[in-house]
């Protein structure tokens, strides 16, 4: 492998730590004992670092010598919604497919909702900061936020604040099925 490729890897891999970490160069620099412009350098690729820099650098950040050169892995993941298992209410009239798990470093979750007709489900508020971001699918929904009541059809999207009591509603005389992202803020 050129030179040439390995101070770019170690450029890229360091702002994706940084980033990930919610760092600013000024408190890498402070955290490592390189000076920010150095930093900035780096990961520019414009600077071909010293072993004692990056070990300085890896210390600093308490991460391992080679996750400053590793290659990065594209990760895909195929989820088959009908091998998904639903968390179901009502006799099994609201279900919910976890489409996308929650995950600690992305902060969200994604789940499918199927409402059969005249099916309502009331949630209870999340914990403060928590959103929700609905998108129709099909049906017609009704969601009441406390006093507020709003009704979606499908294509129609509605992002809120869930920390206060909510109701979902099929108006619709079929199934409704929506999207709901939910997004958690880290404590």
């Amino acid at each position: 492998m050129e030179q040439d490729q390995i101070h770019k890897k170690i450029g890229r891999n360091l702002q994706s730590i940084r980033k990930a970490r919610s760092l600013s160069l000024d408190q890498v620099a402070e955290l490592t004992g390189v000076s920010k412009a150095m930093i900035g350098q780096i990961e520019r690729g414009d600077s071909n670092p010293t072993i004692s820099i990056l070990w300085k650098i890896v210390n600093g950040l308490h991460i391992s010598f080679t996750s400053l050169i590793e290659e990065e892995e594209t990760k895909v993941t195929h989820i088959r919604f009908e091998e998904l298992e639903p968390f179901s209410e009502d006799d099994g009239r609201y279900r919910a497919f976890p489409l996308i798990p929650f995950d600690q470093h992305k902060q969200f979750e994604i789940y499918t909702v199927e409402l059969d007709a005249g099916c309502g489900h009331e949630s209870e508020p999340h914990n403060e900061g928590v959103e929700e971001y609905i998108l129709m699918s099909q049906g017609e929904l009704r969601l009441d936020i406390q006093q507020d009541t709003y009704r979606l059809q499908a294509g129609d999207a509605l992002h809120f604040t869930a920390d206060k009591p909510h109701t979902y509603t099929n108006l619709s005389d079929g199934k409704t099925v929506y999207h709901t992202i939910i997004f958690y803020p880290k404590s």
